[in-house]
């Protein structure tokens, strides 16, 4: 194996992550929480964070759901295979993790980043998706010149200092990061800890990304969960996306970026209101 690849892995991985390699030869790690016996549930996180991104709502998800989180190549666990990503390629890991696991279809949950790949695999691969929960997302973020500058100041920079404290201003509102509380700190140190070619990476696939027009093509009854002070995917991009998917159902919360955070409770039972009710 490349060992330029591997070195985001720790010398001792956490026993709760598994791992499987990809079709280009990518190491992806992931966490399997809930029983064998209940319906698949597939979370993916924001850019810059890891799958712990979920852990406030996993007690209550893998009551209901088997729950499947990922780390995005580049992130995490999983390996950092050099050059850009792409959105189609986000969403092939997923299908290979599916293929790895055995699972035909699945419930998606994708935040940010997760819902660029939510959108994908709803439009590339309908028949392995069931319902769609897309949140603090969009289907085009540009112009494109802003993601050259990123990655280029990302790729140059001495550490990850300056972007940490970038992403944490953007994903919360400014109470939240003065009181640095636990939550704020474990973002930040995760984002210390990223990788700048794998984030560089997915900046890139976020960059090349237009969903817009395809988004239409979407069958999976769709959930779009947005934050009304969300700087980063406004809520008007959120009204785009539940405008551009047939049926789709919209719900505004008074958040910045990562709502399932800022309101954990409030983000839970609305997902789970929706996930389960097909199922009365």
């Amino acid at each position: 194996m490349n060992s330029a690849l591997r070195a985001n892995l720790n010398a001792e991985e956490p026993t709760s992550l598994s791992f499987f390699t990809t079709g280009d030869g990518v190491r992806i790690a992931h966490r399997i929480d809930g029983t064998a016996d209940l319906p698949v549930l597939i979370l993916a996180n924001s850019i810059a964070t890891t799958l712990h991104m979920w852990d406030g709502q996993i007690a209550e998800l893998s009551q209901h759901f088997q729950v499947i989180r990922y780390d995005y190549r580049g992130h995490g666990g999983s390996e950092v295979p050099a050059g850009a990503y792409s959105d189609g390629r986000l969403g092939r890991d997923v299908l290979e993790l599916m293929d790895h696991l055995g699972i035909e279809h699945a419930h998606f949950m994708g935040l940010s980043l997760g819902g660029f790949v939510g959108q994908w695999l709803a439009i590339h691969a309908p028949e392995r998706i069931d319902r769609l929960v897309l949140a603090n997302t969009a289907s085009h973020i540009g112009p494109a010149d802003h993601f050259d500058t990123a990655i280029r100041k990302v790729l140059a920079a001495v550490d990850m200092k300056e972007t940490a404290e970038g992403f944490l201003h953007n994903w919360f509102p400014a109470a939240m990061i003065e009181d640095n509380g636990p939550a704020i700190r474990k973002f930040r140190q995760d984002l210390l800890e990223t990788p700048r070619q794998g984030l560089a990476g997915l900046f890139a696939a976020v960059r090349d990304a237009d969903l817009r027009r395809t988004i239409a093509l979407i069958q999976s009854p769709t959930l779009v969960i947005g934050g009304q002070f969300d700087t980063v995917t406004s809520y008007v991009m959120s009204e785009a996306i539940a405008a551009g998917i047939p049926g789709a159902r919209l719900k505004g919360f008074p958040a910045v970026h990562l709502t399932n955070v800022e309101f954990p409770k409030e983000f839970v039972e609305e997902v789970l209101a929706f996930l389960k009710s097909d199922q009365a």
